[in-house]
């Protein structure tokens, strides 16, 4: 019998978690001769979300969990998930239900009968969402796909289902400062995509503010472009032909109609907007330099603070 891993990151979501372990059970019954394993990350909650994992695997033996020392964000649990999982198929999927876990069985079917690696979803419209969170979203895709060489699509969601080959190849990119849609595009394989419209959350809120959003947009610039840094470089460039015509003008100027003294305000613009392209540039390359420090230190991507088995021990 095949196995699917059900790899479910969690931070605070005590009203949801419930109601995402009965809809999800009504879905696994319509499956055949297929075992499931629920595997629940709890990124450091701070409500009763860990309780709730400790009652369903004494309840069911299919649910193991991680729970973490502290909150190490969801590219973490998405990590330490994938490099727990043990199925022969592991599905990424969202604990508030806008996954909508009826889509498994499609995806099962795509990956077991026409023979792709991974069945991936996306979402063809953000109804719900505020209108300018979804403008910078749409124009975050527009951007990264010109700058970099990896795929990104739009509306992309990281729930899917992928082969235990495709996983395994996830694995060995190790990264400390990771992104994952950019990281399940770069591993390659054959991928299906799968559209649906938008679903609200079953219950709770959202912990992605647009703030954080914004910068998880740089994490992924910065991971899989290197194109800032070229055009940090060709502002430099540019900025220093500008300052060597504009000394021309100001010789041939000067020799002609002699040395005026007007032209300070101008002057203070000039050097007010070159500072700013310097921080400019400056900010880029400290972007990427930052990132590099994060990654020479080799500090670990989670820690462990209980899991389902330590949980039993201290029971007894």
């Amino acid at each position: 019998m095949n196995k699917i891993t059900l790899v479910v990151p969690c931070y605070n979501e005590e009203e949801a978690l419930p109601l995402f372990y009965q809809e999800v059970n009504k879905i696994i019954k319509q499956f055949e001769k297929v075992d499931f394993e629920f595997l629940f990350i709890d990124d450091g909650s701070k409500d009763k979300t860990l309780e709730i994992l400790r009652e369903l695997s004494i309840k069911d033996k299919r649910v193991r969990y991680i729970s973490f020392s502290r909150n190490f964000g969801k590219e973490a649990g998405l990590y330490a998930g994938l490099l727990n999982a043990t199925g022969d198929y592991v599905a990424v999927m969202d604990v508030d239900l806008q996954d909508p876990p009826h889509l498994l069985l499609e995806m099962y079917d795509l990956i077991v009968n026409e023979g792709y690696d991974c069945v991936a979803t996306r979402r063809v419209t953000r109804v719900g969402e505020p209108p300018i969170r979804s403008f910078f979203a749409s124009l975050f895709y527009k951007l990264i796909n010109k700058i970099s060489k990896t795929e990104f699509v739009d509306g992309a969601r990281d729930f899917r289902l992928m082969t235990r080959q495709m996983v395994d190849a996830i694995l060995t990119l190790t990264e400390y400062n990771r992104f994952s849609k950019g990281i399940f595009g770069w591993v390659g394989f054959k991928t299906k995509w799968i559209e649906y419209e938008n679903i609200k959350r079953v219950a709770g809120t959202t912990k992605w503010s647009f703030w954080k959003l914004f910068i998880y947009s740089i994490e992924g610039i910065v991971a899989f472009s290197t194109i800032p840094l070229s055009i940090a470089s060709i502002m430099g460039i540019l900025f220093c032909l500008v300052a060597f015509l504009m000394i021309i003008v100001i010789i041939i100027k000067t020799l002609i109609f002699g040395d005026p003294t007007s032209g300070w305000p101008s002057l203070v613009c000039i050097i007010f907007l070159v500072s700013g392209v310097q921080l400019f540039c400056l900010g880029i390359i400290g972007q990427y330099l930052s990132k590099t420090y994060l990654e020479t230190k080799k500090r670990p991507i989670y820690i462990t603070k209980e899991t389902e088995k330590t949980y039993e021990k201290k029971k007894h």
